[in-house]
């Protein structure tokens, strides 16, 4: 290092000896450029010439309204990326832009939420199931430079890695899960583009799966497992039922077999329900004192007989 410069000097003089373009890449931003002097320039040349009387002014205004074609209005939602010569200069914000003619270009980005479809697969389980399957991806731009200078098309790329996970996640999983944990897989399938699309300068922003199509022998037999499950817990709620009644009839019958008359109540409110059928069933009504009389006679009898043997 030469006498009398320090360490902070050299490094502010290299900084400042940087190429432009190597800063631009550095930051990220647009670079001060020369380009709005190209216009004025002619522009007063074709005055000074006017004023000298000289037809070359005629020629200097034919290359200022061709400078003309170079403005460039970028909106609010988008951002342009710089090339002078074919090398990168910058990332330009929005407003009123000029570009040098021949000399320089532009690339617009729409910097909003963008959607990318992707078409139909047909994958197959891990279960050995064949289904077939769509999904949409949204994403957006964060970094303008990535996604022009390190990535060729980045919406193709987004789509057909995107594509590439659903493939390889479905293809993981079982029917079960990719029928029920739909919006876990999509998260799964998220997590993975997104990742890749860092480098990209891509965010992700959600991946939600649209339709999810199964062969037609595997419906019906799904159908056929979903009725037999009906049919089983109807068969078990019927079961319940006839149990939970034969218990009630029990306690129904021990309630009026311990309560003296309460058989006999009984069956008078039968023949008041009998009596509002409009049919003509004819009922006897025999009293209860009636048939045990009868069980009392046959009881007494039974034991004579027993006495005269």
């Amino acid at each position: 290092m030469p006498e009398g410069v320090s360490k902070t000097d050299s490094e502010k003089v290299k900084t400042e000896s940087e190429k432009p373009s190597e800063k631009a890449k550095k930051a990220g931003f647009k670079t001060r450029s020369p380009s709005w002097w190209f216009p004025i320039v002619f522009l007063a040349l074709s005055l000074i010439l006017y004023w000298m009387n000289n037809y070359l002014y005629i020629l200097t205004l034919v290359i200022f309204f061709a400078s003309l074609s170079g403005i460039r209005i970028i909106y609010e939602y988008e951002r342009a990326i710089r090339f002078r010569l074919g090398s990168f200069t910058g990332v330009i914000g929005p407003g009123f832009k000029y570009i040098i003619p021949v000399i320089e270009k532009l690339i617009k980005i729409d910097m909003r939420v963008l959607t990318v479809d992707i078409p139909v697969q047909e994958v197959m389980t891990k279960d050995n199931v064949p289904v077939k399957i769509d999904a949409v991806v949204y994403f957006r731009v964060l970094n303008p430079q990535k996604a022009i200078l390190d990535i060729q098309d980045y919406h193709m790329a987004t789509r057909n890695y995107a594509q590439t996970a659903l493939r390889d996640v479905i293809g993981d999983s079982e029917l079960d899960r990719v029928l029920v944990d739909r919006e876990e897989i999509a998260k799964e399938i998220r997590s993975i583009v997104d990742e890749q699309t860092d480098d990209w300068g891509i965010d992700v922003v959600a991946i939600k799966l649209q339709h999810i199509e199964l062969p037609e022998n595997m419906k019906r037999t799904m159908a056929k497992q979903a009725e037999a499950e009906r049919e089983r817990r109807a068969v078990i709620i019927k079961a319940e039922g006839e149990v939970t009644a034969s218990k009630n009839l029990a306690t129904a019958a021990k309630t009026l077999y311990s309560s003296p008359g309460a058989l006999h109540l009984r069956t008078l409110n039968s023949l008041n329900d009998l009596s509002s059928d409009q049919s003509n069933t004819v009922v006897f009504a025999v009293p209860l004192e009636v048939l045990r009389a009868f069980e009392s006679v046959n009881q007494f009898l039974g034991g004579e007989k027993k006495k005269n043997k």
